[in-house]
């Protein structure tokens, strides 16, 4: 299996498929670079470069103690292309992974990235406060600290159904999506799982988005419960300089159905130009 070594010496395992421009993707919490599975195959079919990582503590990457925060997730993804010598780079992200590519489109992209595409993803912070009462309260990040501590193979397949949508009215239920989830997520280090929530919850990129000089999509679920679009793309869309907003009336959070299929052909549409 194909792996980089980071500045700090950390392993990272990627996938690389295709030929052509590259497109890169950053994955959600607590999944891995399978997640991007069906959009790797998409790109590469369609000419391009497909290249996707598992973020340090996540999938088959070295489960390091530290460094489980964005800044070095970011930097890691800049070790990545710097690595495999990539430019004119598309940087994809979902969730988590949205914010890694935020910032590493923002502070380390050495003039390599010239687009951004961003799906249901944290920025600019998701933490409530008095100047964010849009954003998510504290208790609940606690909780799911405590979920991750306690039972988390049973955690996961709890998680896995607001993820996906499954708890609404009318969704059809995927077992096979619930059980690759729980299947990811037990992947991941407890340690990285657990600093992961601080990482997506409380960090502030505002700034990141305000130094963003390159054109990003922003695409987000109408009834996502994981990141809610009220304080994520909907405030992102009034910070970017080149930004174009997309909500996918009644999209959950993961990325899946007839929902996938539309952001798929968003995608293509939007690494072809």
């Amino acid at each position: 299996m194909p792996y980089i070594t980071t500045s700090d010496g950390t392993e990272l395992y990627y996938t690389d498929q295709g030929e052509g421009r590259p497109v890169v993707f950053s994955h959600g919490w607590p999944l891995s670079s399978d997640a991007w599975r069906k959009e790797i195959k998409l790109v590469a079919d369609a000419g391009f470069r497909a290249i996707a990582h598992d973020r340090r503590g996540h999938g088959r990457s070295q489960q390091t103690y530290h460094g489980n925060d964005i800044d070095t997730y970011a930097r890691d993804l800049r070790d990545l292309v710097r690595a495999l010598d990539l430019h004119d780079v598309v940087v994809v992200g979902h969730s988590t992974g949205g914010g890694e590519v935020v910032r590493y489109a923002a502070e380390y992209a050495e003039g390599r990235v010239r687009k951004v595409f961003t799906a249901g993803a944290i920025p600019p912070v998701m933490l409530k406060s008095e100047t964010n009462p849009e954003g998510t309260p504290i208790e609940v990040f606690d909780a799911i600290r405590a979920g991750v501590l306690g039972d988390v193979s049973q955690y996961w397949k709890d998680l896995a159904l607001p993820f996906w949508g499954f708890n609404r009215d009318g969704v059809p239920f995927s077992q096979g999506l619930v059980d690759d989830f729980w299947r990811q997520g037990m992947m991941a280090s407890l340690v990285a799982a657990y600093d992961c929530v601080k990482a997506f919850s409380e960090t502030d990129q505002t700034e990141d988005l305000r130094a963003l000089d390159v054109p990003i999509f922003i695409a987000h679920g109408g009834d996502d419960q994981i990141v809610p679009i009220e304080a994520a793309a909907l405030k992102t869309a009034e910070i970017v300089s080149k930004g174009t907003l997309k909500v996918y009336d009644g999209a959950p959070h993961g990325i899946s159905g007839a929902y996938q299929d539309q952001l798929d052909q968003d995608l293509l549409a939007f690494i072809a130009d």
